[in-house]
């Protein structure tokens, strides 16, 4: 058996009980296509109980209170709904499939998802799962990725009021507001044992591919490749931060040397006395120091079959 055949299993007549959690501030106006999957899914033989949830603990309560007979739990939300699951899921060991119903919608990205809400209703009917890790900072466990920085400026000022009135652009607009509140820090690094030390403005710990809307954390990290990728910004003027966009958007900024990266199983930080925020999946979970690490292949989720490859012709 390959390894594709291996992360990509079909579990069609498996899934009989599910559960959908719905943050109900998420994505307003899509109760008709919310009713029309679950329709579709109750076709394809999968029991679904809908749960209105008002936050984390209630969801996380669900989800205990019925483990021994679900089968699956869909999270319908943004990807900081879907990230406050994960430590539950991994606890319960029950499935995932993910409903994006936010702004951003990474997770659903590093899935191989389009953000349709048909497209994940037909995905969790057809049925093909494939295992992921999960990353884990200071025991919270995540997703995506987790900043410390700049990027925990950009969440303060990704507000809902922004979300709702620049849509799209929230990240852009959020970024440029957060570059003029950022200051710069001293952190030590334990990278799988071997240490560094950096002045840095931002720096990035993704588990996931994807982030802040569609940026590439490092453009050879994958969601199942049992590593984290870490980037750090050195202190750098407003210009030279937009002249290097393009490359951290699409995660080549280790072609750039005022970006250190590295790929690793444990990262450790420290800032020293001046213990600073960290935001994972875009929600205050944790500070410095922190100990960051990852769980290969922790979580099975509801993903996208593979495309099968072209048939080879001599002709």
């Amino acid at each position: 058996m390959n390894k594709q055949t291996m992360e990509h299993k079909p579990i069609h007549n498996a899934l009989r009980n599910a559960l959908l959690i719905v943050n109900p501030k998420a994505r307003q106006g899509a109760e008709a296509q919310l009713d029309e999957g679950i329709a579709q899914l109750e076709q394809a033989g999968i029991k679904v109980e809908r749960f209105a949830s008002d936050g984390p603990e209630q969801s996380r309560q669900a989800v205990l209170e019925r483990k021994n007979t679900l089968d699956l739990v869909i999270v319908g939300g943004g990807d900081g709904t879907i990230s406050s699951m994960a430590g539950t899921l991994h606890e319960c060991q029950v499935p995932l499939a993910v409903l994006p119903l936010g702004t951003a919608n990474d997770l659903a990205r590093s899935l191989g998802l389009t953000g349709e809400l048909p497209e994940a209703f037909a995905v969790i009917a057809e049925g093909h799962r494939r295992r992921i890790d999960l990353g884990v900072v200071n025991e919270h466990y995540f997703f995506n990725v987790a900043h410390l920085g700049l990027g925990v400026k950009v969440t303060e000022e990704l507000t809902q009021d922004v979300k709702k009135h620049w849509g799209v652009l929230s990240y852009l607009k959020a970024f440029v507001a957060a570059l003029a509140r950022v200051k710069q820090f001293k952190a030590s690094l334990s990278v799988d044992g071997v240490h560094y030390h950096q002045r840095s403005i931002q720096m990035a710990i993704g588990n996931g591919r994807y982030y802040g809307g569609g940026n590439v954390v490092d453009e050879n990290t994958r969601i199942d490749d049992g590593k984290l990728s870490l980037y750090s910004l050195r202190p750098q003027t407003v210009w030279e931060l937009l002249t290097l966009a393009p490359l951290l958007r699409d995660g080549r900024q280790r072609y750039n040397n005022r970006v250190f990266n590295v790929q690793a199983r444990q990262i450790d930080i420290n800032t020293g006395r001046k213990r600073m925020a960290i935001h994972a999946d875009g929600e205050p979970v944790a500070h410095t120091p922190a100990k960051f690490y990852v769980l290969p292949r922790a979580l099975e989720v509801l993903a996208p079959k593979p495309h099968e490859p072209e048939p080879h012709s001599d002709e």
